[in-house]
């Protein structure tokens, strides 16, 4: 069964590849968005939508807001990390992006506007999560806290889904 998808209409744009539209000089008039929200036209991406944007508020709604038994956001930027993060210049402004990127990510991906964008977010928190937080403690989880990256590997995994095939048909991307 042939997959149905959403392409620009005009000859040239079905023949472009996707990061064509990326390339810089294209006239503001151009389909960037249009390949933005480019998605199949099918329901497969509705569970993985809604799994990762209900966890993600979660802990987004944790971190900055201290609902669900967070600490709120300044006990999220004042905490003790681990030398590795070091690297990353000034640790509280990329946590405090991390924050709102579960956030806003996390609604943008619930609600299908912008999946590629707010997926490519959280995917982003995830590969940090897994390489400078979860790493050192090898695959599996063991014990409440944090352990191994089966989890974060998960959740990255369904984000790269959702750059790969959009938001699906019952997003607001597969509606504009």
């Amino acid at each position: 069964m042939a997959r149905s998808f959403n392409r620009p209409t005009s000859s040239y744009a079905r023949r472009s590849p996707f990061w064509y539209w990326f390339l810089p000089g294209r006239s503001p008039n151009s389909n960037m968005y249009r390949s933005l929200i480019l998605t199949t036209g099918t329901w497969g991406m509705l569970p993985i939508r809604f799994a990762l944007g209900v966890i993600f508020f979660a802990h987004g709604a944790q971190k900055v807001f201290g609902i669900f038994g967070g600490g709120g956001f300044d006990r999220w930027l004042n905490q003790s990390l681990p030398g590795s993060f070091n690297i990353f210049g000034p640790v509280k402004l990329w946590l405090a992006i991390a924050a709102f990127a579960e956030l806003f990510g996390s609604i943008m991906v619930l609600i299908g506007f912008l999946t590629r964008v707010g997926a490519a977010m959280l995917g982003c928190v995830m590969l940090v999560a897994m390489l400078f937080v979860h790493w050192p403690y090898g695959f599996f989880l063991r014990d409440p806290g944090t352990d191994g990256i089966e989890y974060v590997l998960a959740l990255l995994c369904c984000c790269v889904a959702l750059l790969v095939e959009g938001g699906g048909r019952f997003s607001v991307d597969a509606s504009s």
